[in-house]
């Protein structure tokens, strides 16, 4: 990595522990089986993208998620299943942040739903019980807000762009590897955070 100016990071996996197995035991008590096949850290069905772009109300994701699954299930039902994959945020790596921001600029890029963002902003406040998260960047992209999501190479884009970034200077760090390889397909640094690594731990 060299002349690095700015980094993107991803949220969940990178600052925000997740668990995508509690999600899918959690449906799994509901009656619905392979979820799994549903959603992924790979891939996800149109209904969820859908959401994760913006493009449909929580509303219409619970009723189309009982259509899809057969299930008379309570928005409250799906919406907490659905949000037991989000567990803590990182502390060391929320300070870590704090140092590299006067080093770099920082933003945050991260595919996520109206759901999930009401959800981690309730933990970040009970967590961390001062300020908010979009503090720790510059500016903050969520996948539901912009309309994009990774690995489509417009998402990166439109970052790049509104913050006149210049890729081969700009370093992305995510724990998806299909996301990691999209960035490198715009000349940008990349970090593939694997399973045990930390920000604090990389030599920024």
């Amino acid at each position: 990595m060299q002349n690095i100016r700015a980094i993107i990071f991803d949220l969940g996996g990178v600052i925000l522990d997740i668990s995508f197995e509690l999600t899918k035991v959690a449906f799994e008590q509901l009656g619905i089986e392979h979820f799994e096949k549903m959603y992924s850290l790979k891939d996800a069905n149109p209904l969820f993208q859908k959401l994760e772009e913006g493009k449909v109300s929580e509303e219409e994701f619970y009723e189309s998620f009982r259509r899809s699954c057969g299930k008379n299930l309570s928005d409250e039902e799906i919406r907490d299943s659905w949000n037991s994959l989000l567990l803590e945020y990182r502390t060391g790596t929320l300070n870590a942040l704090k140092n590299l921001r006067k080093k770099y600029k920082l933003y945050l890029l991260s595919n996520t739903n109206t759901i999930h963002w009401q959800a981690f902003t309730k933990i970040f406040d009970r967590q961390i019980k001062d300020g908010s998260l979009n503090e720790f960047f510059d500016n903050a992209y969520y996948s539901f807000e912009i309309g994009l999501r990774k690995p489509d190479l417009p998402a990166y884009e439109y970052v790049l762009k509104e913050n006149n970034l210049n890729p081969a200077e700009t370093l992305f760090i995510d724990d998806s590897l299909q996301n990691i390889e999209a960035a490198k397909q715009l000349g940008l640094q990349v970090i593939h955070l694997t399973s045990g690594m930390r920000i604090e731990q990389l030599e920024l």
